[in-house]
């Protein structure tokens, strides 16, 4: 199982890989500053304060002694997630902190 995963990195390739790790700690700070924004509802704040919920409880949709989809169910769940949770913010308030991180502030 684990070999498969290797591969699928290999896939991806190294330039893409890359490519994600410089980003995220870009997505990182929009996920918190959209979260500490007064102008995003409460109720749209749900799906990330779930996500949390579930990275932290023992609960697992597929259990991690199956080596390699244990882990990697955890990482759809969260992407799927956070991809909710900005797809569910207002577009002017997301961009305006892509915006702002762009920049450096």
């Amino acid at each position: 199982m684990r070999l498969n995963s290797l591969s699928t990195l290999f896939r991806l390739g190294p330039l893409r890989l890359a490519r994600f790790f410089y980003h995220l700690p870009n997505f990182l700070k929009l996920f918190w500053r959209l979260l500490l924004d007064g102008r995003v509802p409460p109720r749209l704040k749900l799906p990330l304060i779930l996500l949390l919920f579930y990275v932290f409880s023992p609960i697992d949709l597929i259990p991690d002694f199956l080596l390699g989809l244990g882990q990697v169910d955890d990482l759809v769940v969260v992407f799927l997630g956070l991809q909710l949770f900005v797809r569910l913010c207002p577009p002017e308030v997301v961009r305006e902190h892509v915006q702002a991180i762009s920049v450096g502030r």
